[in-house]
Formats: C-alpha cells, structure tokens, sequence
C-alpha cells in the first residue's frame, strides 16, 4: 500500500502571516483574540474574535482578482502558495497527478451579506457576475488548481468545523488510493461577519467575555464561557512516500491514519461522553495501525466550550485508557480562537510541526483548570518532548468528526 507523507506547509492566521510567525506565536501562547476591528460591534452580545491582521496577498494572486475575491479565497491562496513553495514540487511536475482539497465551512458569508443588502437597496442589475462563483465553497480549491495548474482531484469537503481535517484525511486516501500522487489540501475560513456573529451568539455558543479578549478563549478551563470565532487558513502538501523520495523532497512527518464518524445525536451537541469522537479516534488510529502507547501528542479540538471539552476529555480517557495521563494535549483555539472550516486545516499544521521540531505547543488562557479535563493539557507554557505520533482532532455541528494521525520519520 501506497504511503503518504508531507512535505510543504503554509499558513494564514490570527498570530502570523505565515508558519513560521503562526508556530512561533503560539509556541509563546500569544492569543489573537481582540475587540472586532472589520466592523463595529457594539450591537452585538459578542464584540471579540481573531481576526487575521496585516494580512497582504503579495504575489500568491493578481490583484485585480484579489480586489474582487473574497477573504477566504485570498487566505487559501497565501497559505496553499507558501506550503506549495515549501514543499518545492513544480520542478518537473506531472499536473495530472496534482490535485487540491482545500475545505471551507461557511465560504463567503460576507459576500453573501454586501450583495444581498445590494439587491435590497439597489435591484438585481447592480449584483456582481462574480457572486456566485465566489460565494460558493469550492472555488478555495478551484482558484489553487487554476492558479498552480494542479489538474488531479479538485475538491472540497465542507462539514462544519471538521472541513478541514476531512480534507487533509480525503487527500490521504486520494493519494493512498493511487488516484494522485500529490495533494495540496487544508482548509480555509473567513466568515467574521455581523450576521455570524449574531447567529452564533443566539446559539449561545460564544464568549462574551468582551472584556478581556486575551483570555476568552480559554480551552479546558474552568471559567470558560464559549469559543471565540477566527479565521484564516491552513494548507499541507501530501505527497506519495516514493514520489517525494526520489525528487529529494523534505520530509515533515508520514500521514498514517485518518478516522471519521457521525454522531446521530444532536444538530449541535456532541454524543454523551464524546461516543462519536471516540469512535473517530479510534479509527484513525486502527487505519494507520498506531498503538495507543505510541500517541504522544493530541492536538484537541477544545473549542473552550462547556460541553466539548468536557466530552472530549472523556472520549480521550475512553480510547486511551490508563495511558491518557501520559500524552501530551493542547488546544491551539486559545491562541486562534475557533477558525471553524479553517481550524481542521490550521491545526494539522500545528500537529505537523510538533513532530518535527519535538515541541508541543500549550494551550493559551488555560489559567484555572476544569476538574472535570483532568488530563496533561499543557497550561500556558510549551513542552519540549520527543513526539512519535502526533493526532488531530476536529468535531463539527451536525455530528460530523474527523481525526488524521501523523508519524515521525
């Protein structure tokens, strides 16, 4: 059977620009959660988020197109550019056997927003030709495959907070499959918009913690009140094992495992005692036959909701038994707030780099930790630790879970 490893990676984040400036933020717990700056939220319950900030296209797109795409589709094409750059493939590429997975939760609710108000005030002959193509989803994946010529598989999962992580799992199947030898995947999100906003806080599901936005999003502890929205967007290169020895191509870490499950309990709770989380878990790690001994860091989903990281604490201690007090955990949300579609994508990333530079990065705002998350969270600071097997876990509404497992090499 076909291997899968990685070996480029790009971000767009609320902490960086870039990975380099993405890693090293989070490593020192640096949170990017402030007061809204895209609009004026004083109306609203919630007036804090992560945004993305300094953000420039550069040269990962033309800037006619930039200045009529939305920031989602930019976010994709800065981060797939840098991992794409990263990993140094174009050099006597087969494009066909190239393709994009790059996944998007709500696409472009800000688009969405501007042209409905448009037709209301101005009539249908002033809406864009651009409004369709660009609100919908997929065109993340479609502009990366344009722009790069990457004619293999062109997809995109959209499935809630778990896109992402569906996406680096899909892409590794792709490839394992032999349906591609290559696959630039990820996920991205810009949906920082009155209207999400304003939904997510009637669900009840934000901080309101307005003021202090630095530790509102706060995984795991006690006082945590909900999660905090952001944005932005993470990218990886998989690459057949084979294909990217022969090429000479750096090695971050090897894909081995990819779990999925769905919850069929609730439209946004999770199942009891995490049921379906366990179920994914443990799939991806019987996928990439990964001993449970093996697993030395899990990057959580933790979301710094009341339900979710309590039922995810329990799913860890289900799947992992008396050894759930030795691995290492963290939510990187407390430095990126909840990038929804993006998440899955930005903390594969995370999962990646800690393999390779043997750090787990800590969990941020986690100040007064939970009784009930009882388990090696990693509060405030950095570790440094040997990482063999890395995991990445993502929950989303309507009960959709996904879990990928890297290996070091």
């Amino acid at each position: 059977m076909r291997r899968v490893v990685v070996t480029g990676m790009g971000m767009v984040t609320p902490v960086g620009n870039n990975l380099n400036d993405s890693w090293l933020n989070a490593l020192s717990a640096k949170t990017g959660v402030a007061t809204i700056t895209r609009f004026d939220p004083k109306e609203l319950p919630t007036t804090i988020a992560a945004e993305v900030k300094g953000f420039s296209i550069g040269t990962a797109m033309e800037l006619k197109e930039a200045n009529r795409a939305p920031l989602f589709l930019q976010y994709a094409a800065k981060a797939s550019q840098e991992a794409i750059l990263d990993s140094g493939f174009l050099s006597g590429a087969q494009f066909e056997r190239y393709g994009t997975c790059v996944s998007v939760g709500l696409g472009a609710l800000e688009l969405i927003e501007s042209c409905h108000d448009t037709l209301k005030e101005k009539g249908p002959r002033r809406i864009t030709p651009f409004f369709i193509p660009y609100m919908i989803a997929n065109m993340a994946s479609g502009f990366v495959s344009r722009q790069h010529n990457l004619k293999g598989p062109n997809m995109c999962t959209t499935t809630a907070c778990a896109s992402g992580t569906h996406g680096v799992g899909e892409s590794w199947l792709y490839i394992k499959n032999g349906m591609a030898d290559v696959m630039v995947c990820g996920g991205a999100e810009a949906a920082l918009t009155p209207l999400s906003i304003a939904g997510f806080a009637a669900a009840k599901a934000l901080s309101q913690n307005n003021d202090r936005p630095d530790i509102a999003s706060r995984p795991f502890d006690l006082n945590r009140d909900g999660f905090v929205m952001g944005e932005g967007s993470g990218v990886l290169v998989l690459e057949e094992y084979e294909h990217a020895k022969k090429r000479g191509a750096k090695i971050y870490a090897e894909v081995v495992g990819y779990g999925m499950s769905g919850d069929a309990h609730h439209i946004t709770a999770p199942a009891p005692e995490g049921e379906g989380a366990q179920r994914c878990m443990r799939m991806a790690l019987q996928s990439g036959q990964v001993n449970i001994s093996e697993v030395d860091y899990i990057n959580a989903h933790g979301t710094s909701t009341s339900m979710n990281d309590h039922f995810e604490t329990m799913a860890i201690k289900h799947v992992f038994g008396q050894y759930a007090n030795s691995v290492s955990i963290s939510s990187t949300k407390g430095v990126t707030g909840h990038c929804l579609g993006a998440a899955g994508g930005i903390e594969a990333v995370y999962a990646v780099m800690a393999i390779h530079k043997s750090i787990v990065p800590p969990t941020a705002g986690l100040e007064t930790p939970d009784p009930e998350c009882d388990l090696d969270y990693t509060p405030l600071k950095a570790k440094e630790k040997r990482i063999r097997v890395s995991i990445s876990n993502s929950f989303g509404f309507g009960g959709t879970n996904a879990t990928v497992a890297f290996r070091a090499l």
